[in-house]
């Protein structure tokens, strides 16, 4: 009986053989037809986008069990894409094509199935103490690492697409391989219990930093392309605020966090990319799996079909903005419980964080929240701001101004401020803070002790995933400008409903922090009444 085993085993070892040496030969002769197209104009030769299934029919992998349209791309089989034209056709001759500059042939896999010959995703175990067990999250779709791939999407975020376009243009080398000589990270961070933990992070790869160093062998042996979804460095910060902040006597020079009457500061830098654990994703949510990737898939144009054809594959690196974390004295502390901490997370605000816009708080709660952050470093605990890329609560700069078209039309009041961002966008906020909570997870946050934010939402969010604040820190009132009290108070008053029961409101939204979309504010100041708020108006065009 055991002879028999060997024997079948055997038998098994050399079909795979065979298939791998078959597998070398198909891709050397791909490799050499996509050459002769190349230079022969791609004229009489296949000119098909093919999707992987169309060669291995009976195949379906592990896909997950949902329906798809016939209209979808993966129910109508591959399409051909417009013959070129002959020269005397038209003005632009066949030499002078797209296709023939840019060195790309016209085949193009679609999506892969785990059955297909040579498709093998390199182990991933999301949630493993041990990086190597874990394995490292591959995208590439590299000649050597696309049949390796364990991950869907592509890195940089919403960058892949300049990414594309270098390529595209023939301005990066397609088999370009970065040295990553010298680019470690300028200070250790972790590895923390978190970091093993699959329900604290699924937004992120908590190995991301390390990469191109614990996972070296596999780059080397197995010849695949692995990227980095984390980088750390260090910085100097210098913001005309501060110098006015130093001349004030908020903020004393120490040589070592401020570090001149200029108001300059010593930062240490934490970029990260979104790395999306799908089955996290989608708990936090409350949403099961399939919906989060039909949708996902749709939404996005039908821009990535593993979502929907490869249920074996987990993890997507969705095309989105990622975070910046700015850290104020020693990065250990982060993580230190009998340190202090000061946090904020701030969400981006390209008009007011970068242009000085007044008609929201975001720069001045940006710059007091970076003020009380450097005061705690340097009273010996650790500030942290946490920058995130949700422009326009995630809803983007182009609905923001149509908002404030509709306002500045209308009376501008507090009591009509979200009412006009529904009528446009159909909901108050995107942001969708549930995930938000991961990068605390990351840096070893356990406890936070003075919380620089008056946001509901991030403050059930962070509570709701057992990271307890000690104390939210409101906005002064003399940080406010004139024109920007429409939105704090219509933010502050969003939240008056809960204020009467607080403490059962606060229990509800501890327990509902994930599906929580209060857009209300805190605060321990006066409450307005709805003839008050009626009579907040901002300013019109013409003052």
């Amino acid at each position: 009986m055991a002879s028999g085993m060997d024997d079948i085993r055997e038998a098994l070892k050399g079909i795979a053989q065979s298939q791998t040496q078959l597998l070398s030969a198909f891709e050397s002769v791909s490799q050499r037809v996509g050459e002769l197209e190349k230079s022969r104009g791609g004229s009489g030769l296949s000119r098909q986008i093919m999707r992987s299934e169309d060669t291995n029919p009976s195949s379906n992998g592990d896909s997950l069990n949902l329906p798809v349209r016939e209209s979808t791309p993966l129910a109508t089989g591959f399409s051909q894409t417009p013959p070129l034209m002959p020269a005397d056709a038209g003005s632009q001759s066949t030499a002078s094509s797209p296709e023939i500059k840019s060195g790309f042939t016209s085949r193009i896999i679609l999506t892969t199935y785990p059955k297909q010959i040579g498709i093998q995703p390199l182990p991933m175990e999301w949630g493993a103490e041990d990086p190597q067990q874990r394995g490292p999250v591959t995208v590439s779709r590299a000649p050597s690492t696309i049949r390796r791939r364990n991950a869907i999407g592509a890195h940089s975020g919403s960058y892949s697409i300049y990414y594309s376009l270098a390529l595209a243009s023939n301005q990066l080398k397609a088999d370009h391989k970065p040295d990553f000589t010298n680019t470690e990270p300028a200070v250790n961070i972790g590895p923390f219990p978190q970091w093993g933990d699959k329900k604290k992070i699924v937004a992120m790869d908590p190995w991301g930093h390390l990469v191109p160093w614990i996972f070296k062998n596999v780059m080397d042996k197995e010849n695949v392309d692995l990227r980095p979804t984390i980088a750390i460095t260090k910085a100097h910060m210098k913001l005309p605020e501060l110098e006015e902040s130093v001349r004030s006597g908020r903020l004393v020079p120490d040589g070592k966090v401020c570090i001149n009457a200029q108001g300059e500061l010593a930062v240490t830098k934490f970029a990260v990319e979104p790395v999306w654990y799908l089955p996290g994703v989608a708990e936090r949510f409350g949403i099961d799996e399939g919906t989060l990737r039909r949708s996902l898939f749709e939404h996005t144009g039908g821009m990535y079909p593993e979502l929907i054809t490869r249920g074996d594959i987990k993890v997507f690196l969705p095309p989105i903005g990622g975070l910046t974390v700015y850290c104020f004295g020693d990065p250990a502390k982060m993580s230190d419980p009998s340190s202090r901490l000061a946090l904020r997370i701030h969400d981006e605000c390209n008009g007011s964080d970068v242009f000085g816009s007044d008609i929201c708080t975001c720069r001045p709660y940006l710059i007091f929240g970076i003020e009380e952050a450097v005061k705690e470093a340097q009273n010996g605990g650790s500030g942290v701001v946490i920058y995130f890329r949700k422009e326009g609560r995630a809803l983007g700069e182009v609905t923001k101004y149509l908002v404030y078209n509709a306002r500045k039309r209308g009376e501008d009041r507090a009591s009509d401020y979200f009412k006009r961002t529904e009528n446009i966008a159909g909901v108050k906020d995107m942001r969708f803070q549930a995930l938000m909570p991961d990068i605390l997870h990351w840096l070893g946050i356990t406890k936070i002790d003075r919380m620089l934010s008056m946001s509901n939402m991030k403050h059930d969010a962070i509570v709701g995933q057992g990271i307890p604040i000690h104390e939210r820190v409101e906005l002064p009132e003399s940080w406010i400008p004139a024109d920007s009290r429409v939105e704090i108070d219509a933010k502050i008053n969003a939240g008056r409903s809960c204020w009467p029961n607080r403490i059962a409101c606060m229990r509800i939204r501890q327990t509902w922090a994930n599906k929580w979309s209060s857009v209300g504010y805190f605060t321990t100041g006066h409450r307005m009444t709805e003839e008050e708020l009626q009579a907040v108006q901002g300013r019109m065009w013409e003052e």
